[in-house]
């Protein structure tokens, strides 16, 4: 069962998704959809709540960015990388596996 649909993904807008226990950010850019932890690695703050530019997702607390295809913290106060999980596009159906 797909988790959201592509349609409604907004392209630069993240969405929280809970599956398996997780909170997940997922965020679209262009035709891909990608899938990343919700907290962010410095401060319990949502992901889904910031800003994406490019490939990058802007914490909207204490503005640490990370890269949305490897989750590896781009800026301070961010050090730690967050997990990514991965995406299967089919037609409109977006399953993120947690």
């Amino acid at each position: 069962m797909a988790d959201l649909s592509l349609a409604t993904l907004v392209a630069g807008k993240p969405v929280k998704l809970e599956k398996a226990g997780r909170t997940i950010c997922v965020t679209r850019v262009g035709d891909e959809v990608f899938a990343i932890d919700d907290t962010c690695s410095h401060s319990d703050a949502s992901l889904s709540e910031g800003e994406v530019t490019d490939f990058k997702i802007e914490c909207w607390l204490h503005g640490a960015e990370f890269d949305l295809r490897t989750g590896e913290a781009l800026t301070p106060p961010a050090v730690a990388p967050i997990k990514i999980y991965p995406v299967i596009v089919d037609g409109d159906s977006v399953t993120v596996e947690a």
